[in-house]
């Protein structure tokens, strides 16, 4: 295999494990923004996963080839609505945010897999996607010599989109008035509030931002990748999303990076095969790479990123 295929073949597969990831830590950064930690972000992607999986299933005949693309969107909703739940614990009744995140990620698959129960007969899975996002390659793009074949052949055309939302959320959160008050709450609500900026509303705008990008990360996540839902689905995907928005330092652009190189790191199960120096490796060592590397990434970053100075604090407005 050239040097070349070996290159688009690790590209490739590097955006493909991304996207979803890329998706969700844009999620998380704009809850954490706002000043709600969301741990809750598994749970989210779970609940995209499943419905959009159950919309593809049920009308991929009707919609053809459009289905994959909207099942995105149905996820989004649906994880919109489930962050509705964190919302309401954390700004209204002021819970800790930990443990209300903790709840959606140990609600999420048992609810999940109960409805999943449900509709498809006793079975603890759904049947395989016929139709999924699959690869594209870029018309005109992939004729660019070199790089035209190892960055866009047969490559995640979900995964450049994702890329697009990023670079969107960055203008959003720097170079708007609603970005520059939703930063504000995370960082001083209470002379955010001082200046009549709502602190609730834009909390409440930040999680359920987050819900509806962590619901699109599972749906992709399924759409992509899985190709069903199951309970195994989403397995620790949720938390190397927050891993890639810690250390991408609460900052989009640092987000999808971060979301980047953890999904290189989930792509070597596949790619280690075609790498020389990996090929003979074993292959149980890159199944759990990306674990090990979360870890690692939060035990070092941790300390030494400084998240918004009100994250995870809870306001009580002053009557």
């Amino acid at each position: 295999m050239s040097l070349e295929t070996i290159l688009m073949t690790v590209f490739s597969s590097t955006l493909i494990y991304a996207a979803p990831l890329i998706f969700t830590a844009l999620g998380g950064t704009f809850s954490e923004r706002s000043g709600i930690v969301n741990v809750g972000l598994e749970g989210m992607m779970i609940v995209g996963a499943f419905s959009s999986t159950v919309f593809t299933l049920s009308f991929s005949n009707a919609l053809g080839t459009a289905t994959p693309w909207l099942s995105i969107l149905v996820g989004g909703f649906f994880g919109f609505l489930f962050s509705i739940l964190h919302a309401v614990a954390t700004v209204n009744f002021r819970a800790d945010h930990i443990i209300s995140g903790t709840v959606l990620n140990l609600l999420a698959p048992g609810l999940c897999v109960f409805l999943t129960r449900i509709i498809y007969n006793g079975k603890g899975q759904t049947p395989i996607i016929e139709q999924g996002l699959g690869t594209y390659t870029f018309p005109g793009l992939s004729k660019i010599p070199v790089l035209g074949k190892i960055l866009f052949t047969r490559t995640s055309l979900v995964a450049y989109f994702a890329i697009l939302i990023a670079i969107v959320s960055w203008y959003f959160l720097y170079r708007t008035n609603v970005g520059l008050r939703l930063r504000s709450v995370g960082e001083n609500p209470v002379a955010a509030d001082t200046l009549g900026i709502n602190v609730y509303k834009y909390r409440y705008l930040g999680v359920l931002i987050s819900g509806f990008l962590g619901g699109m990360g599972g749906a992709v996540m399924a759409q992509s990748i899985t190709m069903n839902f199951s309970s195994n689905t989403i397995s620790g995907q949720g938390f190397m999303a927050l891993a890639a928005m810690i250390f991408g330092k609460w900052h989009p652009i640092g987000a999808m990076g971060a979301a980047l190189f953890f999904g290189l790191a989930q792509s070597l199960p596949i790619t280690g095969a075609y790498i020389p120096l990996l090929s003979h490796v074993n292959s149980v060592w890159f199944q759990v790479a990306p674990y090990v590397i979360t870890i690692i990434v939060l035990v070092i970053f941790l300390g030494k990123a400084v998240a918004p100075a009100a994250d995870g604090t809870n306001y009580v407005k002053n009557k």
